[in-house]
């Protein structure tokens, strides 16, 4: 099979001049552990059937000859004679180390480049060590080679080739062993990115060892690196020479807790989120710590060490841009998405920049007046829409050059969501179809009481009764009762009334903030789709006898109209705040930031469950410290460019308390809570969907069984006891420290799931590989597509909907479109919005999808687990393929009809760019 020789190495062996060329001859020499050597070579196209032979060997792994002691055998004897076994023979076995260029380097790493190339030939070099499984039954120590260096790191330092192959030789007996670990010390000034060794010259075939890691310099980093080959063991499996490096280089990753961390650390810690606020700038920029409290419950995050800041020595000191936050060096965006942000940061900047600069060059009202001020940020460009296009070319050097190398920068791209039907956005039905198939499909949940009742407190929150009555929607109902509606599966909630309503009075005071808790009611028609009945908007009670509740139903004339729009916009901006605050931000990064912590600390690198979960950590930490730093931080994105403005992150606070669950994070559990599905061991996810063209729901229920399969298999093969899971030391501490230090503001919750058995692991992994891909992918890449055309989803409102009373009652009969637009966010707000919304929506070319590896047929020395990878990837290959048909289906109008954008966001790949779809392995925007 091309696979197994693939992984078997017997391909890299042709090439290897150190592949074994001479012949063993199997008898009762070999069973006394003599070697007869052959005075000639077998030709290489015989390689395939000698790593067979091999192979059969009772797993005895034998050290290749090299054609240098060939050689010497014949010049010696003419015939096959008997060495002695108790006289090691020494063999030279080579090591291939790929190391990736840096595509662009700046003047400091260039000219160091040069000194290392320089000081490479006196010595100064990259020297490696092999340390095999075995040890030495003498020393009690594991057998290691001789120390080798890279050689030719001078004369290939101007190669411009990303990916540069370099060799090493080693020495070693024939009693060696299999190589487990290699060691890696850099005497180099410079730190170098190593992908991969490849060890050539054993029997048993080329040795791989995936690296993907930063090596720094001694200077930086005392020591030696530990890299180990690609064989997964469990811990109690672990080769007897390789337990203490095991040990040593979990040690290495966990750290002392002590210290500042400097940028080149491998360390990973937790600490509270201490870094939002900055008070040293001013009582205005104070945060309180989330985490550690009662009040502020909230995940961990990768401690950095940083001091305190001058002013409250409970807020760790900020780092700004464009100096880089701590992550372990490892975790830092590789260079493509790095420069993929950096562009899209260019973007952002100047979009921010030219509103600023129209506020202070024009005395004109910075609002949308009218959808054409809306439409013109697509069509024209900023500068031309706002008449700068002269002023700010002249005056501004550096946007001129711009401007005329690109225009494209100074220009929105037109969001999909207006693509197609510029005035979907304003009907009802895509209202209510993008509950089900936007952005944030998961907050819709099946009506159960009506009316609906508040869980606050009502000494605080006032009354817990609903405003809404049958009379608002019984003539929206196709002839039916409210209750007869709702046994028949026929009445939907949206309820962002408990979220939103303890933090009103706070956000409400905010400049230019006003919003509502709002919910909504939603009918199923006949056709399958939704259709919104009626509205109810609430604020805190002013006293005992204040209006605080109003509802809004479908508009029967002009003024009615334009009501119910601005209900809808509210509506959206408690629905972008949730989304954001909730379920992007809290569930999908800060949640899964505390398993990804524990599994560096608690889970070797040989360990089977961190070579599955590897791909889906990748970027996370990263991605989170730049929120930290620019998004959610004090004044940041997200303060600035949502309603609830200076509360947003005490809401995901409150959120994380009340809301979250981890034991409901998985997709059929999420589904069965909102009432969405009903148990049906007739359906083939077990459950049966109460609308059945619910397009996130479909779709992900496929991509769920698809992963949960995978992670079956693939733990049933590691642990074919279930009991093995309690037994296995490292995975228990990895679970354990999730919870009992991540997320230890809920560890004593009742809710955890057990891992005490093997189906308890895949419950556990599956969830959490769902919520790193998947989940993540349905709330993230649609961003931009759905949120960039403002009106359709405002992130921020400024204007409640005015009463009769009201003195802009006037001004809002006089000019509903120009009220509309006033109360929506202004241009500064909106540019920064969609600047940043653009940004995340992004797919770098980097991107690696689920189904895909990198280095598919190395990443594990386990050909069968390799093999079954394989049968995932096809799985989501078939998936695709099935979305794509769902999305030319006629009769599910959610995602198929005149105007109507397909769902895509749970489709498989994409090409780099805002595509709204693909899944990326991980959190990594």
């Amino acid at each position: 099979m091309v696979l197994a020789k693939e992984i078997m190495g017997s391909s890299l062996m042709e090439r290897s001049s150190f592949a074994s060329s001479s012949k063993l001859l199997l008898g009762r020499s070999f069973q006394q552990k003599k070697f007869l050597v052959s005075p000639f070579a077998l030709p290489l196209e015989k390689n395939k059937r000698q790593v067979r032979l091999r192979k059969a060997l009772n797993n005895n792994t034998v050290a290749a000859i090299s054609e240098d002691l060939v050689k010497s055998s014949s010049s010696s004897s003419s015939s096959s004679t008997s060495v002695p076994a108790e006289k090691a023979v020494r063999f030279k076995v080579r090591a291939v180390v790929t190391v990736r260029n840096k595509i662009k380097e700046d003047f400091k790493e260039t000219l160091v480049k040069h000194l290392d190339a320089i000081t490479d030939r006196i010595g100064r070099n990259v020297v490696l060590e092999l340390v095999s499984t075995e040890i030495d039954p003498k020393t009690k120590a594991p057998k290691k080679s001789n120390e080798a260096v890279l050689k030719d790191w001078s004369k290939k330092m101007n190669v411009k080739a990303e990916r540069v192959n370099y060799t090493a030789e080693f020495m070693v007996d024939s009693d060696f062993g299999e190589p487990g670990a290699i060691t890696v010390t850099n005497r180099h000034q410079q730190e170098f990115f190593m992908e991969s060794i490849t060890i050539e010259g054993f029997a048993c075939g080329p040795v791989h060892f995936p690296c993907h890691s930063w090596v720094q310099a001694k200077k930086d980093l005392p020591g030696k690196r530990i890299f180990f080959s690609n064989k997964p063991y469990l811990p109690h499996e672990t080769p007897v020479g390789l337990k203490v490096l095991r040990e040593k280089e979990l040690r290495n990753l966990r750290g002392d807790g002590v210290g500042v961390r400097k940028l080149s650390d491998r360390i990973y810690d937790f600490a509270t989120y201490n870094d939002l606020g900055n008070p040293d700038k001013g009582t205005d920029l104070s945060r309180p710590a989330l985490g550690g409290s009662e009040k502020y419950p909230y995940p961990r995050r990768c401690r950095t060490g940083r001091l305190p800041s001058d002013t409250d020595m409970y807020t760790e000191s900020r780092v700004e841009k464009p100096l880089p936050m701590y992550v372990p060096r490892d975790e830092r965006f590789e260079e493509s998405k790095m420069n993929t942000f950096t562009i899209k940061r260019l973007k952002a900047v100047l979009h921010n920049l030219i509103p600023g600069l129209k506020t202070s060059l024009s005395v004109n009202n910075n609002d949308f007046n009218e959808f054409s001020d809306v439409d013109g940020l697509y069509s024209e460009g900023l500068l031309i829409k706002l008449g700068l296009q002269d002023e700010v070319l002249n005056k501004v050097p550096l946007i001129r050059k711009i401007h005329e190398s690109s225009q494209g920068l100074l220009k929105f791209d037109t969001p999909k969501i207006i693509s197609k039907d510029k005035f979907a956005w304003l009907r009802d039905d895509e209202f209510a179809r993008q509950a089900m198939a936007g952005i944030n499909p998961v907050n819709i949940e099946k009506l159960k009481v009506f009316p609906p009742v508040s869980n606050l407190d009502p000494q605080m929150y006032g009354p817990q009764e609903s405003a809404l009555r049958e009379e608002h929607i019984l003539g929206q109902l196709n002839g039916m009762t409210v209750q007869q509606a709702i046994d028949e599966d026929k009445l939907f909630i949206i309820d962002y009334h408990d979220i939103y309503l303890p933090f009103l009075d706070g956000i409400n005071a905010l400049d230019g903030r006003k919003s509502y808790a709002t919910r909504t009611i939603f009918f199923l028609t006949p056709m399958g789709t939704l259709k919104p009945v009626a509205i109810e908007l609430s604020l805190p009670p002013a006293g005992p006898s204040s209006r605080s509740k109003r509802v809004v139903t479908p508009p029967v004339d002009a003024t009615t109209n334009w009501m119910w729009q601005l209900a809808k916009a509210h509506v959206c901006s408690n629905d972008a705040g949730v989304h954001q605050l909730v379920n992007h931000w809290l569930r999908t990064h800060a949640c899964m930031e505390p398993f990804i912590l524990a599994a560096y600390r608690q889970l070797s690198a040989m360990h089977p469950i961190l070579k599955l979960l590897d791909p889906h950590m990748r970027y996370t930490l990263e991605i989170n410290a730049l929120a930290r730093q620019s998004l959610i931080n004090a004044d940041g994105i997200i303060e600035s460019c949502f309603t609830p403005g200076r509360y947003c992150m005490e809401i995901s606070s409150a959120a994380y308390k009340n809301l979250w669950r981890f034991d409901m994070e998985n997709l059929p559990a999420d589904l069965l809570r909102r009432g969405m599905a009903v148990p049906d061991p007739t359906q083939p996810h077990g459950l049966r969907l109460l609308i059945e063209d619910y397009p996130y729901a479909a779709d992900g229920l496929m991509i769920w069984s698809a992963i949960q399969n995978w992670v079956r298999t693939y733990v049933n093969h590691y642990y074919p006891d279930p009991n093995l899971v309690a037994q296995d030391k490292e995975l228990q501490a990895w679970y354990f420290e999730s919870i009992n230090v991540g997320h230890a503001d809920l560890k004593h919750e009742p809710w955890w799931l057990p891992l005490n058995t093997s189906d308890d692991l895949v419950s556990v992994l599956t969830t959490l590989i769902w919520n790193a891909s998947a989940q993540h992918a349905a709330l993230n890449f649609g961003q931009y597509p759905y949120g960039g055309y403002v009106p359709n989803r405002p992130p921020l409102m400024r204007r409640l909907i005015p009463d009769e009373s009201d003195p802009e009652y006037a001004s809002f009969q006089a000019d509903p479109q120009r009220y509309f637009l006033n109360a929506m966010p202004s241009l500064l707000q909106a540019t920064k919005f969609m600047a940043v919304v653009d940004t995340l929506s992004t797919h770098s070319p980097d991107e690696e999808y689920l189904g895909e590896r990198q280095q598919p047929s190395t990443w594990t020395g386990d050909t069968e687990m390799v093999e079954a990878f394989y049968g995932f990837s096809a799985k989501i290959m078939q998936i695709e393929k099935e979305i794509d048909k769902r999305n030319s289906d006629r009769t599910l109008r959610n995602r198929c009809g005149a105007g109507v954008l397909p769902y895509e966001l749970l489709a498989p790949t994409s090409e780099p760019g805002v595509t709204c779809r693909g899944v990326p392995n991980s959190v990594s925007t």
